[in-house]
């Protein structure tokens, strides 16, 4: 049986995004971006908005979640989740998507913010990536993690779910 709640974590530009819609689509399940939830203008203060927008977006039965956003929403997902699939995509591939996004008419990711996000995803595998597997392994230890390291793994994962 497919799972039916699954999450999408990895680096910026390792094509979660991608990723999880085409898994939402096949899966028939729903797809929350958290970038989509998070507001750019917002702050600290604003966290409470913005965790009761996903505790809404994971209301239903079937989902696919794309993001990381670990401490302010792994306590609410993790403990409903069937399946993490960890997108290891390497440094120079997530630089470059990071950097050629940007250009794609009516993407959210601004060129201004590039150099925030280059920074991102250079430090990704020594700050962010153990801080996640720290709170994934203290939230929901026993919740299946698949890891896909490439796009071709992606396409044989989203093949060899039961229709």
């Amino acid at each position: 049986m497919a799972p039916r709640r699954i999450i999408v974590l990895g680096c910026a530009g390792a094509g979660k995004t991608t990723f999880a819609r085409r898994l939402s689509q096949k899966l028939g399940a729903s797809l929350v971006c958290l970038d989509d939830h998070w507001r750019s203008e917002w702050g600290p203060d604003d966290l409470p908005a913005f965790r009761q927008l996903v505790i809404q977006a994971h209301a239903e039965e079937t989902w696919v979640s794309d993001g990381n956003f670990a401490t302010a929403t792994f306590d609410l997902r993790l403990p409903r989740a069937d399946l993490i699939v960890w997108m290891e995509r390497p440094r120079w591939l997530c630089l470059w998507r990071a950097a050629q996004r940007t250009r794609r008419p009516g993407e959210p990711h601004q060129g201004r913010d590039l150099w925030k996000v280059l920074r991102f995803i250079w430090g990704f595998h020594r700050k962010n990536r153990p801080m996640i597997e720290r709170l994934r392994m203290e939230i929901a230890p026993l919740v299946a993690v698949v890891h896909l390291t490439s796009d071709a793994e992606s396409d044989r994962f989203l093949h060899g779910l039961v229709d």
